[in-house]
């Protein structure tokens, strides 16, 4: 792929007491790429942690993973904006692959679909949880995607242009089908799951798994049917 030159890519990291995986997760940030950090009110010292590692750190004192994703989003400059977990579940020396499809031309967002690295990773209600919203994904944008993870790529502006609103857990579907509804291509590829760092603060629990369900099934409430259409193989 064309190596984008500094700071062409900007990769944001919602964060909420994740001072165990940042160094980490920072450390694995492609070289030459911008990592911001948004502290959504973290008590544990992550936002000094993330500045000691060289990451930008702006804060969102608004809870939610939408509104720390969105604050990242905004206060990124960059034409290619990624969106990674903070919990070392995901490598973001792995976006790359993602961005290179957004910088061919081959798709406006791009996916990391994710592949459990051993058993317990991905917890069981989780995983219904996700396949349950995928179907619907489905049903109402005719994508037939197998994932709604938070590994992302797209451009920034485009990414503006949609008019994200949802500030909670249903952000990352609310960019999948706002993306569909504007005709992008939407391309996923198999990344690793890896066993995070600390407890998941929404699919650890049933009950955080069936809040997270609740709010991205606000998101596809019913409208108009979409003509079936495949997202790019």
């Amino acid at each position: 792929m064309p190596e984008p030159g500094p700071a062409a890519v900007d990769v944001v990291l919602p964060c909420l007491n994740e001072a165990a995986a940042l160094p980490w997760v920072l450390a694995r940030i492609p070289p030459h790429w911008r990592a911001i950090v948004v502290d959504n009110g973290s008590s544990d010292g992550s936002a000094d942690i993330a500045g000691a590692h060289g990451a930008t750190v702006v804060h969102e004192p608004r809870r939610g993973f939408g509104a720390a994703c969105h604050t990242g989003l905004r206060a990124a400059t960059a034409d290619i904006v990624c969106f990674c977990d903070c919990d070392a579940s995901l490598d973001p020396g792995l976006l790359p692959t993602l961005v290179r499809e957004v910088v061919l031309g081959r798709a406006e967002l791009a996916l990391g679909r994710r592949r459990p690295t051993g058993p317990g990773v991905w917890p069981l209600h989780a995983r219904v949880g996700n396949l349950a919203l995928s179907r619907m994904v489905r049903s109402r944008t005719g994508l037939r995607l197998r994932d709604l993870g938070p590994m992302r790529a797209a451009r920034r502006e485009a990414l503006l242009g949609l008019g994200l609103t949802d500030r909670r857990s249903g952000y990352p579907l609310e960019m999948v089908v706002l993306a569909a509804d504007a005709g992008w291509r939407v391309w996923e590829t198999d990344v690793p799951y890896l066993p995070r760092a600390g407890r998941s603060k929404v699919t650890g629990t049933w009950r955080g798994t069936w809040q997270a369900v609740r709010d991205m099934r606000a998101v596809l409430a019913p409208r108009t049917p979409v003509p079936d259409r495949r997202n790019v193989p």
